[in-house]
Formats: structure tokens, sequence, C-alpha cells
């Protein structure tokens, strides 16, 4: 591996080794003994491969290919959740290793599940632990995107730069933005929960939980933590911070001539956004509750999926649609994404108008874009869609075969794949993982992480191996 790929695993290493130091101070501060011991082990491992993977240097100069790009991507979802499971392993709670790895990858792809029954019960420092995983998981989501940047199409790469590739230098410039930019918005999602009133413990894991669009509690019950309509609400406007792109108030703020094709994805989401408002309001407000139909909404489009225990259920069918579609590409949202969804329909109906109309021209591009999207792009987004529904039967098959009812597998194969956490308003909120075979959590590991990693590059993986040209 070249030098490169291994200081990119080495920074994350030393994030997770802040991360526990951070755990040890709390622990300190607050007398949590019990776990101690767990945080400096993994303190120890993470300094220890960080400085390892930066120091171990390469004579090979060539360039990395994308190939290799995408197996260092992979490779850090297999590697740092080993570490990050460490506190989960030697905890005092007696949990097997499966079940440790289970909890920090579920963490780590922001996904949520997890196999404790009673977070009540657990130590303080072991649920601020759970947090973090999910937020420095959110950050290597993000990371990786500007790693991969060079497979993705030219209407998403210029919602973030005029560069069509990234040197080094880009690279880091780019990654340095997104850390500051993450960091700043956990820590304002973190002040204005604190300004409602809402726990300062509770905040802080809740801050995590949104900007990296995970899903793990610091209480069993939502409720027991928004215990007003305010708090409710503004909780649901914070959760939009993983729907739009990371970059959004940047390129409002420091773009100088404000050029659409930086907020041409943003845009698509606000229409997409207020139509589903809307028809939420008007249509779907049943019980005269708007704002806990409003955060079912806002929880389900930017794929975090937590939700309060009375959330309406009936309506699990739509919010299941709403997970899939996801919100920005450059977002810790997961879903196929809206742009691309869009994109595909758009195509689709200018080609059946053009057979019944051929003499009009139809023109495949965006609203608030000048830039036409290439023929190349609506493949790639089609075969998105395809790896998508190919990974859903699989695994909704193989959970089947585990004796989960069909109803039930199949909404937690949309859930795992979209990397959404199981809650009452898709009717699993009472869902049991602690109890599953090993076999049935390693599949649900193993499309965690196939669910984090974009669609895309499993078809470039594929092709690598599978064909010669």
């Amino acid at each position: 591996m070249k030098h490169f790929k291994l200081i990119y695993l080495s920074i994350f290493f030393g994030i997770v080794s802040i991360l526990a130091f951070f755990n040890i101070t709390y622990s300190y501060y607050l007398n949590l003994y019990l776990n101690l011991n767990t945080y400096i082990y993994t303190f120890i491992v993470s300094i220890f491969l960080a400085i390892t993977f930066y120091y171990v240097k390469s004579n090979d100069e060539k360039k990395i290919t994308i190939y290799e790009k995408i197996l260092t991507i992979l490779l850090g979802y297999f590697l740092l959740p080993l570490v990050i499971s460490i506190p989960f392993y030697f905890s005092i709670y007696n949990l097997t290793f499966v079940n440790a790895l289970f909890e920090s990858i579920s963490g780590f792809t922001s996904t949520g599940f997890t196999i404790f029954d009673n977070i009540n019960h657990i130590d303080q420092s072991l649920i601020l632990w759970r947090s973090a995983s999910q937020w420095v998981g959110g950050l290597y989501f993000l990371f990786s995107i500007i790693f991969l940047i060079d497979i993705f199409d030219n209407s998403f790469k210029k919602s973030l730069t005029n560069f069509l590739s990234f040197n080094k230098s880009e690279t880091f410039k780019q990654a340095l933005k997104i850390f500051l930019f993450y960091s700043l918005i956990t820590l304002s999602v973190f002040i204005i929960l604190s300004l409602f009133d809402i726990r300062l413990f509770n905040s802080l894991n809740l801050a995590m939980t949104i900007i990296s669009s995970g899903g793990f509690l610091p209480s069993n019950d939502l409720s027991n933590i928004l215990i007003n309509n305010s708090q409710i609400i503004i909780t649901s406007i914070l959760l939009l911070s993983s729907f739009f792109s990371i970059f959004l108030i940047y390129n409002l703020i420091f773009t100088k001539n404000h050029n659409l094709n930086f907020f041409n994805e943003d845009i698509h989401l606000l229409f997409y956004f207020l139509f589903l408002l809307i028809i939420f309001f008007v249509f779907l407000n049943f019980e005269n509750n708007f704002s806990k139909l409003f955060l079912s909404l806002t929880s389900s489009i930017s794929n975090v999926g937590f939700s309060l225990n009375n959330s309406p259920n009936n309506l699990s069918f739509i919010f299941l649609i709403l997970v899939i579609i996801g919100g920005s590409f450059f977002s810790t949202s997961s879903g196929i994404r809206f742009l691309k969804i869009y994109s595909l329909f758009k195509y689709s109906i200018n080609e059946i108008l053009s057979y019944s109309r051929p003499k009009n021209i139809y023109v495949n591009k965006h609203l608030f874009s000048k830039d036409s999207f290439e023929l190349d792009e609506i493949y790639k987004y089609f075969l998105s869609v395809i790896v998508f529904i190919i990974s859903l039967f699989i695994l909704t098959f193989l959970l089947t075969l585990s004796g989960i009812n069909f109803e039930s597998s199949f909404k937690l194969s949309i859930l795992t794949i979209m990397n959404t956490v199981n809650s009452s308003m898709f009717g699993l909120g009472d869902f049991s993982f602690y109890d599953l075979h090993f076999m049935t959590k390693y599949y649900l590991i193993f499309f965690m992480i196939v669910g984090r990693l974009e669609l895309l590059t499993l078809l470039i993986i594929c092709k690598k191996f599978l064909f010669k040209n």
C-alpha cells in the first residue's frame, strides 16, 4: 500500500485515540471507573496503529488507482470498528465478540442497531462511546467521498468544487474543510439543544447522532429526552443538518459569484422537503399532532430513523420510501439520493415524450443548472438502483431463512442497507438484535458496510475482478 493511503487510515486511528482519551478524562472526572480500563486499552491500540500507519513508507511512487482507494476505504470499515469494539468487548456487560463487533459497526456505519435492551442501565461513558463511534463514522464517510471524488459525476462534484480531480494538496484542503464544518455543526447542534433545556449529556449524544445521521440514543425512549413540543420541533429542524449538504452554509457565505451549480442539489432538496411538508401537514396529519409527525418526516429523509413512541406506524411504508430516497450527496445521510432519482425520472419522461413527439427536443437538464446530465451518469444511477434492489433481495432472503417473518425481514433489509435505525414508525421498535443467530448478525454487519459504501464503488470492484477490460 502506498504511503498516502496509510496516512488516510492513520488520521482516523488518531481521531479514535483522541475520543478514547476524552472518555478516559470524562470517566475520571465523574468517577466512572467501571469501564475505564477499556478506554485505556483502546487509546494504546489506536495511538500505536496511528503512529505505525503514519511512519510505514512505501517506495512505490505510482499514482494511486481508484481500485486501491476503494479497497483502502473498505479496509477502514473493518479495521476501525475492530478497535472501536474494544470497550464493548472488555466492558462489564460480558458481550461476545460478535455482539461487540455488531455494536461498533452499527455505530461506525451510522446505522444505530443495538444489542443492548436497556440503554438506561449502561454506564454513561459507554453511552458516550457509542455516540462517538457514530461521530467518527460519519466523518469517515465524508472523507471517503473526497478520497473517491474521481468516480463521481460532474453534477455532484460541482456542488463542492470546480476541480475535476483532486491532487494531494486539494484533497487535504477539502478534508480539512469537512472536519472543521463537521465539528462546528456538531458544536452548534449541541449548544442549540442545550438552550432548549435538554440535559447536557443528552444534548452531546444527540448532537453526535444528528450530525452523523446515526441512530444511537442515550436513553431507551426519545420521549424521555424530548418532553415538550418546542424540543421536538427544534430537534426535527436540526435533523436537516444531515439531510442537506455539509457545504451549504459554506457556499452561501464564502462563494463569491454564487454560481447555482454549487446549490443545485440543495435547491432541489429544499423544494422536495417543502413538498413533503405540505403533503404531510394537509393529508397525513390524522391526529392533529404535527410536531411528532414532523419529527418522523425529518428523521426519515435524513436517514436517522429514530422516532417518538406514539409516532404513526400506519405510515411506515411512506417513511421507508423516504429512507430509500435519502438526502444530499455531500451529507452523512444514506439512500439512493434524491438527485439521482429525479434525474432518472426526468430522463425517462423525456425518452417517452421523444417517441410520442419526435419533432420536439427534450433537454436532460436540472431545473437550477445550466449543464445537462450525461447519458453515462444516467447509466450509473440506474446501476445503483439495480445494485440496491439486488442487495435488498439477497438480505431479505437471508433474514427470512433465519426465521424472521417476511415483513420484518423486508423492512429490516431496507433499514440496514440505508443505514437507518429501527424504530416504532417502521413497526420495528421492539425488534431485538441480541437474540439473533450469530450468522444473522454477520449478514447484517456485511450489508451495513455495503450500505455505507456508495453503491457505485461496488460496481467498480466487480468490474475489476470480473472483467478484464
